[in-house]
């Protein structure tokens, strides 16, 4: 499926350049672009700054001059520890060493692990039994204590805050999505990209909660308004597509089960502002085209991607595409991770 709701004309750049910043001061965002600068100060002697890789096989399968910001090359294997980083650096100029809590199926519990850990503080991962093996294991070599709960976002919530009730509220229980600091964190993906493919005309981004493509979105439309950032979900977790054709947010009503398990997750109330203002389109796309696509990668590449970035990189190869961009468009595409369970890969033998 395909929803189209933006477009961009060059000789109205400059319209649409104020127009967005009036926007964005108008309403009431949770972060803003001096929110991003911030985290780059932040996460400057942490984070890696991670490489941009190309591919002539893939050009030629989607037919666009495609850039892969590898973000499976970032401390934790996924992109999640940028705004983790900026979250626990901030909590802690204000908190000290009050324990840290999240619930996650696995990214941004790694990444708030070792946040926490560089911090010298500790740390509790929420997460469903089902997480994948390689994602619990390195949240618990970061030092993080694990809770297991039920795969639902109700069981996740509420093994959460049984932690926070333990310990009296003196803990900082964060989103794996929806804080601003995370959020702006996720952004610094969008300066760095934009600092290294300056011609950049579209972005596509996997959407899961919503925070790295909400920061990227902030990003880009206060560094160029002209990039068009473009939604990649499962199409069995598709809120943000309903969300975006109902106009209003519309989580899903259970977990879904796609082989994309870091975007099982619904935009929240913190991200669906910014997507709904400043997110072009939202191409969904089926389990086994994202199959395809990161075996693709894998092979011609030699990048393991997590499947949840394969949804990004069927997006880019998929006909879909190619009916709301220019035939000579620059497309950006964001590896989000690469944390893969080498013992569990029955799904690439499926047809």
């Amino acid at each position: 499926m395909i929803l189209t709701l933006g477009f961009s004309i060059p000789l109205r750049a400059y319209r649409r350049y104020y127009a967005t910043q009036s926007q964005m001061a108008m309403n009431n965002y949770v972060i803003n672009y001096e929110s991003i600068k911030d985290a780059e100060r932040n996460i400057k002697d942490v984070a890696n700054v991670t490489p941009v890789l190309t591919s002539s096989i893939i050009d030629k399968v989607s037919g666009f001059q495609l850039h892969f910001k590898c973000e499976l090359f970032q401390r934790t294997g996924s992109f999640k520890f940028r705004g983790m980083y900026n979250e626990v650096f901030n909590h802690k100029k204000t908190n000290g060493t009050q324990p840290m809590v999240i619930h996650s199926s696995g990214n941004a519990g790694q990444a708030l692990a070792l946040a926490s850990r560089l911090h010298d503080i500790p740390c509790h991962v929420v997460m469903p039994t089902v997480a994948i093996p390689c994602k619990r294991n390195a949240v618990i070599g970061y030092g993080a204590i694990i809770a297991d709960c039920q795969d639902s976002e109700s069981s996740r919530e509420e093994v959460a805050q049984s932690i926070v009730d333990r310990f009296d509220g003196k803990v900082r229980l964060t989103s794996p999505s929806q804080s601003p600091d995370v959020i702006a964190g996720a952004g610094t993906i969008a300066t760095e990209f934009i600092e290294q493919v300056p011609t950049l005309d579209v972005i596509i981004v996997p959407v899961g909660g919503g925070g790295m493509i909400s920061g990227i979105a902030v990003a880009c439309k206060h560094l160029n308004p002209k990039v068009k950032i473009i939604a990649a979900e499962p199409a069995l977790a598709d809120d943000c597509y309903q969300s975006k054709l109902n106009n209003r947010r519309t989580p899903l009503t259970k977990t879904p089960i796609t082989i994309a398990d870091a975007l099982r997750t619904s935009i929240g109330p913190n991200t669906w502002p910014i997507i709904r203002d400043f997110v072009n389109d939202v191409i969904t796309v089926t389990d086994d085209q994202i199959k395809s696509a990161t075996r693709l990668v894998w092979q011609t590449m030699k990048l393991t991607i997590e499947p949840s970035s394969g949804v990004g990189v069927a997006v880019a190869i998929g006909d879909q595409l190619k009916n709301i961009i220019e035939p000579n468009a620059v497309v950006g595409v964001i590896l989000c991770g690469g944390n893969v369970s080498l013992e569990h890969l029955d799904w690439l033998k499926d047809d």
